[in-house]
C-alpha cells in the first residue's frame, strides 16, 4: 500500500474545523480555538454543523458526516482538525469519502475517539494522520509550550521527524528490552479494540503499537489487552509503546482486584516484542504529537522512539 504524506501547512492555508464526535462544550471553545489558529496566520473554515447537538453527539450522524466529507472534498482546505473527541466517530466509518481523502491528502488531527477515523484513513487510503492537541481541548486557552511547539513542527516541516522525546525529559521505562522497526499504529486503546474485526482497522503485523486510555476501569483494560492477545495482534507486532492510562481506577465492585501495574506485569508476559512505557501523548496535558503511519525505530534498551521519515511533504 502506498503511504500518503499530506502536504505541509503554510501560513495562509485554510484549516477546516469539524466535530465528528461529541459536541464542544461550552460552544465558545469553537470561537476561541479558531481565533488561536487565525492568530498564527491561518484561515479557518467551520463545518456547517460544528456546534450542533444530538444527545452526546455533535449533531446527527448525517450532519457530522456531511461536515467531514465536505472538508475532504474542499480543495481550499489543507488540514482538518477535530475540535474535540468524545463519542461517535465509529458510526461514520462506512460512509466516509475515502476516494476524496486519497485524491486530496490533507492533514487530519485528532485523538481519543478520533482514533477510529485515523486508523480507518490509514487502512483505506494509507493516509498519515496526527494524534495531537485540538482547538476545543488545548488551543481554546493558552496551550502548553512544549505541546504547541512539537505539534506545529511536525505539521509545518518536511524534515525527518527524528526522536520523540517526552516533555520535561521524563524518560521512557524499559519493560521488554530489544530493538525494532515498524510503522507507528495505535492511538486510544478502547477505540482500537472496538474496531477489531471490522474493515476499518489496519493490519498490525510488523507495527510498533502505541496505546493509551483515560477513565477506564482496571478490569476493562485487562479485558481489552486480552482481546488484543486473543486476536493475535500481540504476536504480530514488532514493538509496543505504552502511554499513560490517565484517571483509570478499580471498578465499582468492592471485592479484591489487581492494581493496574499488576495487570500490566501479567499482560506483558504475553508480549515478546521490545516494549517501553510512559510515552506522553493523548489524554495528558503536556504531550507529544504522534504521527500515525510513519516508520519508526524503537530502542527499548536506550528508551528511545525515533521516527525515520518526515510526516508531511
Amino acid at each position: 500500500m502506498k503511504i500518503l504524506h499530506p502536504p505541509r501547512l503554510r501560513r495562509g492555508d485554510v484549516i477546516g474545523l469539524i466535530s465528528p464526535a461529541s459536541a464542544p462544550l461550552p460552544p465558545e471553545k469553537i470561537d476561541k480555538g479558531a481565533r488561536y489558529l487565525e492568530g498564527l496566520g491561518y484561515r479557518v473554515k467551520l463545518g456547517k454543523h460544528v456546534a450542533a447537538q444530538h444527545g452526546s453527539f455533535a449533531g446527527t450522524d448525517a450532519q457530522r458526516l456531511a461536515d467531514l466529507n465536505a472538508m475532504l472534498n474542499d480543495a481550499q482546505v489543507k488540514a482538518i482538525f477535530a475540535i474535540r473527541g468524545g463519542y461517535g466517530s465509529p458510526r461514520l466509518l462506512p460512509f466516509v469519502d475515502y476516494r476524496a481523502a486519497r485524491r486530496q491528502p490533507k492533514i487530519f488531527v485528532g485523538f481519543s475517539d478520533l482514533t477510529a477515523l485515523q486508523l480507518a484513513l490509514f487502512r483505506r487510503v494509507g493516509l498519515v494522520t496526527f494524534s495531537g492537541p485540538l482547538p476545543g481541548v488545548e488551543f481554546w486557552r493558552k496551550p502548553d509550550p512544549y505541546t504547541e511547539e512539537h505539534f506545529w513542527r511536525l505539521l509545518t516541516s518536511a524534515r525527518r521527524v527524528g526522536p520523540l522525546p517526552n516533555p520535561d525529559n521524563h524518560p521512557l521505562r524499559t519493560r521488554i528490552p530489544g530493538r525494532a522497526e515498524g510503522r507507528l499504529l495505535g492511538g486510544n486503546l478502547s477505540l482500537l479494540v472496538s474496531n477489531l474485526g471490522t474493515r476499518f482497522n489496519p493490519g498490525f503485523s510488523g507495527a510498533i503499537l502505541v496505546l493509551e486510555d483515560v477513565g477506564e476501569s482496571f478490569h476493562r483494560i485487562d479485558r481489552m489487552f486480552a482481546q488484543l492477545r486473543n486476536a493475535g495482534i500481540l504476536d504480530q507486532i514488532h514493538g509496543l509503546v505504552l502511554g499513560l492510562f490517565t484517571g483509570c481506577k478499580p471498578g465499582d465492585s468492592a471485592g479484591p482486584h489487581l492494581r493496574l501495574n499488576e495487570i500490566f506485569d501479567e499482560v506483558l508476559s504475553w508480549v515478546k516484542a521490545p516494549t517501553v512505557e510512559g510515552f506522553q501523548y493523548g489524554h495528558v496535558a503536556r504531550k507529544l504529537t504522534l504521527p500515525i503511519g510513519l516508520r519508526a525505530r524503537l530502542d527499548a534498551n536506550r528508551r528511545t522512539l525515533t521516527v525515520l521519515e518526515s510526516a508531511v511533504d
